[in-house]
């Protein structure tokens, strides 16, 4: 068997996703956070472009995304009663940690494709999610109709060259799941 760093593969291996209302506190303080977010500086970066940044949601502004995640159920379900917008509010205020990852497809750096940047993201995420889970938190992705809303690029003050891809959360899982079964490699990879 290949010798392999046994606390990468321990972090690797021990991530699960959690939905942002399965994380509770806590969740990572400043210091933690900011291993995080070296984390994601990691990454592959075809032309160093960075191609990618990512938006911390803090509390006080939940509401403010609460009011978006309602007025993209009502412009998706003008049936939606009170009840049904009430719940998509109280959706912002899952998990001690939120933030969102936004993908910049800058004009001026149109020789690098979209999806050589969207793998960029991809990979800044990944390493977030793995940084998380060796601190000790629990992390999941959660994304829906209100991405693309204008409601949701307003608030995020979104340039016209970026999209909101996903919302990261970090925290303490109120239920800790087993592993689940991964899929071995001969069911992913083929030989040309």
């Amino acid at each position: 068997m290949i010798e392999v760093n046994e606390e990468l593969w321990a972090a690797l291996a021990g991530r699960r996703n959690y939905p942002p209302r399965r994380l509770s506190a806590p969740g990572p303080d400043a210091a933690a956070l900011g291993r995080i977010f070296e984390g994601a500086a990691q990454v592959p970066d075809h032309g160093l472009l960075r191609p990618w940044r990512f938006i911390l949601v803090p509390d006080a502004r939940r509401a403010d995304l609460g009011e978006v995640f309602a007025q993209a159920l009502a412009e998706r379900d003008p049936d939606s009663d009170e009840a049904a917008r009430s719940r998509a509010r109280e959706k912002a205020f899952h998990a001690p940690c939120l933030m969102v990852a936004v993908l910049s497809d800058d004009p001026d750096a149109r020789r690098i494709p979209k999806s050589e940047k969207l793998v960029s993201l991809g990979c800044a995420v990944q390493n977030m999610l793995t940084m998380a889970q060796a601190l000790g938190f629990s992390s999941g992705l959660a994304s829906g109709a209100a991405m693309g809303t204008e409601g949701m690029r307003s608030l995020l003050h979104l340039a016209p060259y970026e999209e909101a891809v996903c919302f990261l959360a970090f925290g303490t899982a109120s239920d800790p799941r087993p592993p689940r079964e991964r899929p071995h490699p001969s069911e992913f990879v083929t030989t040309l």
